[in-house]
């Protein structure tokens, strides 16, 4: 497989099941955003000193690529996609709300805004956060176009978004692993 194909020098790319779209396509700026989340929350990974932190990250990094391909599938291929890969399910957002309730037992919360730089590892996941905030935001903008293929996609994302605070806390709290 070459690295290039020369398909998008003029501006536009393929969505699955080759649907042709510019780049600036809402759609792209959605699973765009999360692939950049995706390699945010492998640089937290890298930087984290806790096996547990990890472990959840690869897991969100996992889903981040199922939620991706949803967002690169046209609606009008969503029962094809349905039918060959993976979806985010309301048990994958379950997951996550038990996650949280789980972490949120094994930390102190702060009881302020909290500025990102307690540790190397903390800041890569509060901009691995970030990131995913933005991602919501693209996707409520297909959602506002109609072109939201699940519902489940955005609580998601919203859902990982504080699972990423909590974690970021949680990174910084005194005891490893």
């Amino acid at each position: 497989m070459k690295t290039f194909n020369k398909k998008g020098d003029r501006g536009e790319t393929s969505l699955l099941f080759n649907t042709r779209v510019p780049k600036s396509d809402p759609h792209c700026e959605a699973y765009g955003t999360v692939d950049e989340a995706v390699a945010a929350l492998g640089l937290a990974r890298a930087a984290s000193g806790k096996e547990r932190v990890r472990q959840l990250l690869l897991e969100a990094q996992k889903d981040l690529f199922t939620l991706a391909g949803e967002l690169a599938a046209p609606m009008a291929d969503r029962d094809q996609f349905v039918r060959k890969y993976p979806v985010i399910t309301a048990q994958k957002v379950q997951h996550i709300e038990d996650l949280i309730d789980e972490l949120e037992k094994a930390v102190r919360l702060p009881g302020q805004f909290v500025i990102p730089g307690g540790s190397a590892a903390s800041a890569a996941i509060h901009l691995a956060r970030a990131i995913v905030r933005r991602a919501e935001r693209r996707v409520v903008n297909l959602q506002e176009q109609g072109q939201l293929p699940s519902e489940e996609l955005l609580r998601y994302l919203n859902r990982l978004a504080d699972l990423l605070f909590v974690l970021a806390c949680y990174e910084d709290e005194g005891s490893p692993g």
